[in-house]
């Protein structure tokens, strides 16, 4: 038995020395001490000897495996290093040829997806509003009737920063750009129409949500605006936005604490090899919130409710981009990854109108 072992040892660490390359050298190794190898085999059969001949056969076993896991990897380190050899031979740099060019720039999807938006509300009397990232309770959550127990304001959803000092009011990381639209209705007298685009911020992190995102809501006041003008103003974006002639919509009610009436607006889709066809479908996805202006809010913000009502909106400027090309995971917008930006990304002196195309 002893003189079978010695040939088995033989003819594996041969054939590890003959291996030409890591691919057959790792073959070999599951061969001889896989789970179904001749090693592994051997090993099975010790449950069956006397104890006395289980010992010796063990330790000379034991001594097999050990030979040919050491020719394993001595043959490993050699065939590493060759083709490490030729990995640096062919990609070798020759510092004498003239510089390549730098790859043109693009401009991130999100950047894109921002100056579609400016473009289509632009088009439609809408000015670009701007506020502070960072935010006091006032103008984040109580002008916006959001009561203390809503929550949007509890720490496990927000992102609150320390006082600077002992009466400092409440400060947090925007959790919406609603913000941008109390503070352009206390400065500015109706009739206003904006749209504010701009960071978000809240706890949460998976495929379809990051802690930093972007929104843009969109607000109409004067002393005329209804219901139909929001849901036409919206059926226009959608099919400005997404290039689609027919695009199914329907609102549907909700709640939110700063319009009444609220809703919900669906667009109709279907998926085909994998991926969403905006349009006639058979199925309804959810893209915007919106409502008319909360009478409560308009008092907040100095404005007379028996006199000025208007309508507002919002939307996730990630996850229309997301709807719109095709991206599949909200995380890769953040990643840096420059592959990504040059598959996903636009050329950087396409500006998007209306008149062109938005997406050239």
């Amino acid at each position: 038995m002893t003189t079978d072992l010695d040939a088995l040892r033989d003819r594996l660490v041969s054939a590890v020395e003959e291996a030409a390359d890591l691919a057959a050298l790792e073959d070999l190794r599951i061969s001889a001490l896989g789970k179904k190898g001749e090693i592994t085999a051997h090993m099975k059969q010790l449950g069956g000897m006397d104890p006395e001949q289980r010992k010796q056969m063990g330790q000379a076993l034991n001594q097999v495996k050990a030979h040919v896991a050491k020719a394993l990897d001595a043959r490993k380190a050699v065939l590493e290093n060759a083709d490490l050899e030729k990995r640096l031979a062919e990609e070798r740099v020759d510092v004498t040829l003239p510089v390549a060019p730098e790859p043109v720039g693009s401009v991130h999807p999100i950047s894109q997806t921002i100056d579609e938006l400016t473009a289509i509300f632009s088009d439609m009397g809408f000015t670009v509003a701007e506020g502070p990232d960072i935010e006091d309770d006032f103008h984040n959550f109580d002008a916006l009737n959001i009561p203390p127990e809503h929550p949007a304001r509890q720490e496990h959803d927000t992102f609150y920063l320390p006082p600077v000092t002992e009466d400092q009011a409440h400060m947090v990381l925007r959790t919406h750009t609603s913000p941008v639209q109390i503070r352009t209705m206390m400065g500015q007298k109706p009739p206003i129409r904006v749209i504010c685009p701009g960071r978000t911020y809240r706890a949460d992190y998976d495929a379809t949500h990051s802690p930093n995102f972007h929104q843009v809501e969109g607000l109409v006041i004067d002393k005329a605006t209804h219901m139909g003008h929001l849901k036409g103003c919206l059926i226009e974006f959608c099919k400005a936005y997404f290039e689609v002639e027919d695009v199914p919509v329907r609102f549907r009610a909700s709640h939110f604490p700063f319009t009444e009436p609220s809703a919900e607006m669906d667009i109709g889709y279907a998926k085909r090899d994998g991926q969403i066809k905006i349009g006639a479908g058979d199925d309804w996805l959810e893209i915007v919130g919106c409502g008319m202006v909360h009478p409560k809010v308009l008092r907040n913000c100095g404005l007379d409710p028996d006199v000025y009502q208007g309508f507002a909106f919002g939307m996730g400027i990630e996850r229309i981009a997301m709807l719109k090309y095709g991206i599949p995971d909200l995380r890769t917008f953040y990643e840096a990854d420059v592959r990504w930006l040059r598959h996903y990304g636009f050329a950087g002196l396409d500006i998007p109108n209306l008149y062109e195309g938005l997406s050239r």
